[in-house]
């Protein structure tokens, strides 16, 4: 998906990627917020585009990094607690089928198949939040709607201890992937 954004920023905007890095980098904008209200309102980008080219300038996107192992790791920095959680959860979530596609990001990953159907953050020091997409399951007991904690799921599911870490998660997991394919 990347890299068709990519090609069409070009056929759009008659610009490059990389024209529009050396613009961002001409600028002497740092932040995030700045670059992309930049390229929105001074060269007419849309937010998708102008947000692309902010994470490419910045580097700061997943697919800049070249080492999708340091992605994790910086997510478990001071949290080194949860990633016991993280291990198991993946150990589980693979073995759901060979079609798994788990994308680091900077804050959290993306578990993966045709869609995006969950994701694994390190929320605070003390609890690894598990995002859901479940359409049309109704909330209870610890499946909860995911409210504000990110807007490309519709659960969440808190954990802080291995056990909770349960049939009943990898369940919804379970289901979510198969959604998913």
């Amino acid at each position: 998906m990347e890299q068709t954004m990519i090609e069409n920023l070009k056929k759009n905007t008659g610009k490059s990627l990389e024209d529009w890095i050396q613009i961002v980098n001409k600028s002497g904008l740092s932040k995030h917020g700045e670059i992309v209200n930049l390229l929105k309102e001074e060269h007419g980008l849309t937010h998708g585009y102008a947000n692309l080219v902010a994470h490419k300038a910045k580097g700061s996107d997943a697919g800049s990094a070249s080492d999708t192992d340091a992605l994790i790791e910086n997510q478990y920095k001071g949290k080194e607690n949860l990633r016991p959680l993280y291990d198991k959860l993946m150990k589980e979530v693979k073995d759901f089928g060979s079609d798994i596609e788990i994308a680091p990001k900077n804050a959290y990953v993306s578990l993966r198949r045709k869609k995006q159907f969950a994701l694994v953050q390190p929320s605070t020091k003390t609890r690894l939040d598990v995002g859901l997409n479940l359409k049309g399951v109704e909330t209870s007991g610890k499946l909860e709607a995911s409210g504000s904690f990110n807007a490309m799921c519709t659960h969440r599911v808190r954990t802080e201890i291995p056990e909770d870490i349960d049939k009943q998660l990898i369940g919804w997991l379970k289901d979510a992937y198969d959604k998913a394919g």
